[in-house]
């Protein structure tokens, strides 16, 4: 049955319909529940009494579960509860305290109960009532069966976790072996934020960013971060054990701001799970695990939860922050700033309008209107998908360039090339209705990733979208540059053979090796333009053989890798693009 939005076991229904008559004193019936299960106030009120008095007789009430969007809400099963408290309690079976922040329906305080036997205290505190009462009609149930089992001092509290005092129970407690254990909401503040949701912490620049990051996209932060970061601070002088699932990306912001923080944890590690399985959502997850009140360590064990096979280790390694640190340690020659400028694609917010196929000299848009314009301002274009193997030179699609550098007026285009003015002006409404900001004050048809470098006749290029690392050689077509959108990077150069060249080293076993290190697979978008400026091709270079790239790029001579060593020079000594 549920009562109070929670269901209610038959063990627990009986022990009410025993102690029907305490019911009318909820102080009286307090008394016999601790008695049974060292639960303190199990009723607040006479009036919870009461409903549990009117509902005794009722055996089919329900009661729909909460917006798990706006909760954060993924409830551990008790299965991997029991599991998770297994594994915690092989690395320390004497925990004296528990603390579950967002306890829900108290899965982990009874996992913890069942295994934990020197428990002296537990506290849970949950924001949404039926849950408070789902875990104390738990806990009751667990002692009704098991009436022998330790009795620790157990509160579970209905309160706001961004809101509770946790230092004043982290000053009651220092004394006890503590584990601090739970699956805090696994949402950003903003997107509470956008529903109007109340279970937002206290405004609070807690990651201490300064200026504009404070105020725009660096203020955004994920709730399970927040709590992490109370937790650890409140508790990492206490002996004992921090175990939360939460979002891969979390980790390893915890593990990066470690270096700032300086927490007291060690050993710390990240053991991955399958989220699909467990909580049906698609979200890369885990368990992070570390030691309380240990020497601030600055790198974490990433590992499979379930066979605990080792994928790596990473974190703060020769000052910088790295995957692997295996891979990074063999490979770290590379880390540097890259002498050559690497620049992303084209962008227009148009691409209905400006993006064009082209079949038998014929171009369409993507409405289907076949468009009659110029050639001159025409150029093939490539996406992220485009970029597969070793050299393209051709593409599927065409993009209008209308200009040469950002800021270039397009009123030319009208007098020099009327059919491609009259396409776009015709279109005009869409180019005014772009709603990035980039585009204010900006001419009609602006574009943006535009520069000589963007007319480079040969690219060495790799997408943003995609984790793979190979590096593609983009060469023209008829002559023509082929430009490339805003989803891939490049750098670009005059000659075929120093393309080909910085090609070969950047496909190399040893800059590869390095990529592997220092990008995190799980990234939303590993491939950057700060993670490729980290190549310094340069080292890359001096560690090369010329006889090996001859062998392997037979065209090389000699002399362009001469050329390719003195243009290497000159950037070092100026540190300036090659367009």
């Amino acid at each position: 049955m549920f009562v109070l939005g929670a269901e209610l076991s038959e063990e627990s229904f009986s022990f009410f319909v025993k102690h029907r008559d305490l019911l009318c004193d909820f102080e009286a019936v307090n008394e016999s529940i601790k008695d049974v299960c060292g639960l303190n106030n199990f009723f607040a009120f006479q009036s919870e009494a009461d409903e549990i008095l009117a509902e005794i007789e009722i055996r089919n009430s329900t009661v729909s579960e909460p917006n798990r969007r706006e909760y954060g809400d993924f409830q551990t099963n008790k299965k991997l509860a029991l599991k998770i408290a297994s594994y915690l309690h092989g690395k320390n079976p004497n925990i004296e305290f528990v603390l579950e922040p967002t306890c829900g329906k108290g899965a982990f305080i009874i996992s913890s109960l069942q295994l934990f036997k020197n428990l002296k205290k537990i506290v849970g505190v949950e924001i949404y009532k039926p849950y408070v009462w789902s875990t104390k009609f738990e806990i009751l149930h667990y002692y009704l069966v098991n009436g022998n089992q330790n009795k620790p001092e157990i509160e579970i509290l209905h309160a706001n976790a961004f809101e509770y005092d946790y230092k004043h129970l982290a000053q009651t407690t220092r004394n006890y072996i503590t584990l601090v254990v739970g699956n805090p909401p696994w949402v950003t503040n903003s997107e509470l934020g956008s529903i109007e949701s109340k279970n937002l912490p206290v405004k609070t620049n807690f990651k201490k960013h300064k200026g504009l990051d404070a105020l725009t996209g660096k203020g955004n932060f994920d709730i399970g971060e927040y709590i992490s970061f109370t937790m650890l601070e409140c508790f990492h002088k206490h002996d004992g054990l921090f175990s939360f699932l939460i979002k891969n990306s979390v980790v390893k912001n915890i593990v990066y701001d470690q270096k700032a923080n300086k927490f007291n944890i060690g050993y710390l590690e990240k053991l991955n799970i399958d989220s699909k399985k467990e909580f049906d959502v698609s979200v890369n997850a885990c368990l992070f695990t570390s030691e309380l009140n240990h020497q601030p360590e600055l790198f974490c064990k990433e590992a499979n939860f379930y066979t605990h096979e080792i994928i790596t280790t990473f974190g703060w390694y020769k000052d910088e922050f790295v995957y692997s640190v295996d891979d990074y340690d063999e490979a770290s020659d590379i880390e540097g700033k890259s002498l050559l400028i690497w620049r992303s694609g084209v962008k227009h917010d148009c691409s209905k309008v400006m993006e064009l196929d082209c079949k038998d000299g014929k171009y369409t848009n993507s409405y289907g209107q076949e468009v009659k314009l110029e050639n001159n301002l025409v150029y093939g274009l490539l996406k992220s998908s485009d970029l597969k193997g070793n050299e393209v030179n051709s593409s599927r699609k065409s993009t209008i360039i209308t200009q040469k550098k950002i800021g270039q007026d397009t009123q030319y285009i009208q007098k020099q090339y009327p059919l491609t003015y009259e396409y776009l002006n015709s279109y005009g409404e869409l180019f005014d209705q772009r709603k990035s900001s980039i585009y204010t004050d900006k001419p009609r048809f602006s574009i943006f990733g535009i520069g000589t470098y963007s007319f480079a006749p040969y690219k060495v290029a790799i997408s943003g979208l995609y984790k793979t690392t190979t590096f593609t050689l983009v060469s023209p077509f008829e002559d023509k540059a082929i430009m490339l959108d805003d989803t891939c990077y490049f750098i670009g150069f005059e000659k075929r053979e120093h393309a080909l060249i910085a090609q070969y080293l950047l496909n190399s076993e040893l800059v590869q090796k390095f990529l592997k290190s220092i990008i995190f697979p799980d990234s939303k978008r590993s491939i950057n333009k700060d993670t490729l400026m980290r190549i310094n091709i340069a080292n890359a270079f001096l560690k090369t053989n010329f006889d090996e790239v001859k062998a392997k790029l037979k065209i090389i001579e000699y002399s362009h890798w001469e050329e390719f060593a003195e243009m290497i020079n000159q950037h070092t000594s100026r540190q300036m693009s090659l367009f």
